[in-house]
Order: structure tokens, then sequence, then C-alpha cells
């Protein structure tokens, strides 16, 4: 076993992180001790303590009620993006890998054509076009997201797809259906689940950028990258409305991307048996 690779705290932390991130982001309703959205006027600004634990933004948000529903969020883009990327992406791929032909050569193409922009380019134009929202960005992420997936996916299959068990399935005369979905989809299943984590943290946050940039969600909605956008210009006068936002979305980018390394080590068998 490898120890430098499976010890360390950083698993531990990142399912600690997890757990607590998808406490807070799902028990929000519960746990948020003022509305995230009304304002008022005459608390704006304050330091953190009392009734407002981490204080109160420009004009009298409540910031822990606003971190929490801001994480729900977070949660929300990360989680959905990833879903529909992999729900497009790993079908087209497991039919690039698996058949080949003029069906691989147009779907790598379109491949190829979608990686060859900047992704961070790529979903600001896409929002640009739809128009700014937050549904827009997660299409847009997603949209990102299912090359990523047909790339992965189509590696996996290729060199699965000539293994003795796959050869020996064909050979009893099983369907190339059934052998796809029950032979080889399964092979697929470590890489994906290690790298949706990783993508996760990446499309998490990508969505704060762009609601950083005021193309995703809109005010007054407590999502944390528009909290850090909106928040910069009261940077000196009260740093707590930009260290908040700035701190959920770190930690929830952290959690996630820790997640990935556990499950990899967990899941990757050159990690696992030996160096």
């Amino acid at each position: 076993m490898n120890p430098v690779r499976l010890g360390g705290p950083r698993p531990v932390i990142g399912l600690l992180l997890f757990a607590l991130l998808l406490a807070a982001g799902g028990g929000a309703h519960w746990l948020a001790p003022h509305d995230p959205i009304t304002s008022d006027l005459r608390l704006r600004l304050q330091a953190p303590g009392g009734a407002h634990l981490l204080g109160t933004d420009w004009i009298g948000r409540d910031l822990l009620s606003r971190l929490l529903y801001g994480l729900r969020l977070t949660l929300v883009v990360g989680l959905v993006t990833v879903a529909a990327g992999a729900a497009v992406g790993v079908g087209l791929g497991l039919v690039a890998g698996y058949y080949g032909g003029p069906l691989e050569t147009v779907i790598m193409r379109a491949t190829d054509l979608l990686l060859a922009f900047p992704y961070f380019l790529l979903t600001v134009v896409l929002v640009a076009v739809l128009g700014p929202s937050l549904v827009n960005a997660m299409i847009a992420i997603a949209v990102w997201t299912v090359p990523q997936y047909i790339r992965l996916v189509r590696a996996v299959v290729l060199a699965t797809k000539g293994r003795e068990f796959v050869e020996a399935a064909r050979a009893l005369g099983c369907a190339e259906r059934g052998i796809l979905l029950r032979h080889v989809l399964p092979s697929c299943v470590p890489a994906l689940t290690v790298q949706s984590a990783v993508f996760c943290a990446q499309n998490m946050l990508m969505g704060a950028s762009l609601s950083f940039l005021g193309l995703g969600a809109q005010p007054p909605s407590p999502e944390l990258g528009a909290m850090l956008g909106a928040g910069r210009a009261y940077l000196r006068a009260a740093p707590q409305v930009v260290a908040v936002p700035a701190a959920g979305i770190f930690l929830a980018v952290v959690a996630f991307n820790f997640v990935g390394d556990a499950l990899r080590d967990r899941l990757d068998p050159t990690l696992s048996h030996g160096g």
C-alpha cells in the first residue's frame, strides 16, 4: 500500500466538509436565523456578533443566512451541471468508443471543437447568447461538461472493449447492446465517480465566477459569486461582506476536490495495491 497517497487527513477532511456542506445547504431553510432576502438599512454593514453572527451586508441582510442559502445554490450548480453533462456525455462516449467508424469521427470532432475554446470564454459566450440568469449559466456549464465526459468515457471504453471478459461475452452470443451496458459501462464507473467529484468542484467555481460577473444569479438571489461581486465595493468598510462568500466558495471547492482525491485513492487499483 502506498502510504503517501492513501494516508493523511485529506480524505477525512474532505468527507467532513462535504457532509457539513450538505447539511448546511440542505438545511438552510431551518438553520438560517433570518430571511436571506429581507433587508433593513438600520442594520447595514454591522460587524459580526450579536443577532447576526457573521454580520450584515450593505443593505442590512444577515450574512449567515445568505451564506447557508448560497451554499445550497452552489451545490445545486455543481451537482445539476455534472448530472446533465454526464447524461449526455457518457452515452456519446460509449457509442464513440465502442462502435467507432464515421459516428465516432463526428462525435470526436465535435468534442474537439468544443474543447478548442477556452472553457471560461465558451461559457461566457453561451450565457451572453441565452441571457444572464442562473439557469442559463447552468446550461452553459453543462454544455462545457459534456465533452469532458465524452473523452473520459471513450478512453475507458477503448481500453476495455478488447479485454477477455468482453470477448468471452461476445463469444457466448450476447447482444452488442447488452455487452456495452453490462460489461463495458461498469468498467467506466470508477473513473466516472472520481472525475465527477472534480467536475463538481470546477463547475461550482465556474458558476460563482459567472455570477461574480453578473452573468449568473441575479439580485437579490443569495448566490455566493453574486454576493462576492456586489460586496467588493465595501471591502474596506466591512470585510465580512467579501470574506463570508469567499470562504463558502473555497470550502465547497476544497471539499469536492478532497473527496475526489479520496475516491481516486480508493478506486484506483494502481494506488491501492502497491507501487
